[in-house]
């Protein structure tokens, strides 16, 4: 595998995300960053896919451009056949809501609402959503539907960002240190459903990490440093997640 994560050619396959040239900079003149320095990138459609590297290697950065949360300075990015790089504002919101989903660390539900109504905030306009309570018994939480989230422990918080973004069922979840804020068990936990996920909804799956162990969990791994792809690696004996030495 090559550095520039272009697939060699007995590795072809359906490609959900293609990068060419990628740069991101924020700031000018001397106080500016360079968050991405010419990625190129090609994801292949279906796979779980680690983005692995120190803080401030820019794996957040990318994340948040093929995820439609903000845009590149330079470069381009397919999403399938489809532009992301040439699309108007408002082909981004119906891209991130016809086709993504986020999983944070921060979990980023509301406080008012019960689990299940924050799950249903996302079906609303969803164009093939599950429904709530399905949503959440994939993650096992079918028994605190009810509940608040002062009500539930971090670990089923997370359980239920990851129902919440799975229930409109996307072609890719975008996740950015899911397990940063839990416990090395819990932590295994929301790997494994996120490995469910990735094998019941066939969603790609793009986690961004600097715990290396999750890294054995992956289809492949993108290893990144100072705004540039260090290496690509493709596993060929992944583990099970509760398998990974936390």
């Amino acid at each position: 595998m090559t550095t520039t994560g272009k697939l060699e050619e007995h590795e072809q396959a359906a490609m959900i995300f293609q990068m060419q040239g990628l740069t991101k900079v924020y700031g000018q003149g001397t106080a500016a960053v360079h968050a991405l320095r010419g990625v190129d990138l090609e994801i292949p459609e279906g796979e779980i896919v680690v983005l692995l590297g120190p803080s401030g290697s820019g794996k957040s950065t990318l994340l948040n451009i093929i995820g439609g949360l903000d845009r590149a300075s330079g470069g381009r990015v397919w999403f399938r056949d489809r532009e992301l790089t040439a699309m108007t504002d408002r082909q981004l919101t119906a891209y991130r809501r016809d086709n993504v989903g986020f999983v944070f660390q921060s979990y980023n539900l509301m406080p008012g609402l019960s689990a299940r109504e924050n799950v249903e905030l996302v079906t609303v306009n969803a164009r093939r959503p599950l429904d709530a309570d399905e949503a959440l018994a994939m993650v096992g939480l079918e028994d605190r539907a009810s509940h608040f989230p002062a009500e539930l422990s971090g670990g089923e918080q997370q359980r239920v960002a990851i129902a919440r973004a799975v229930a409109k069922q996307p072609d890719v979840l975008f996740c950015d240190e899911p397990t940063g804020a839990l416990d090395s068990a819990t932590g295994r936990d929301v790997l494994k459903m996120l490995q469910d996920v990735n094998q019941r909804l066939g969603s790609t799956i793009l986690i961004v990490t600097h715990a290396a162990a999750t890294a054995q969990m992956a289809d492949r791994v993108i290893h990144f440093a100072d705004g540039r792809i260090r290496e690509v690696v493709r596993n060929t004996t992944k583990l099970d997640p509760d398998q990974i030495d936390w």
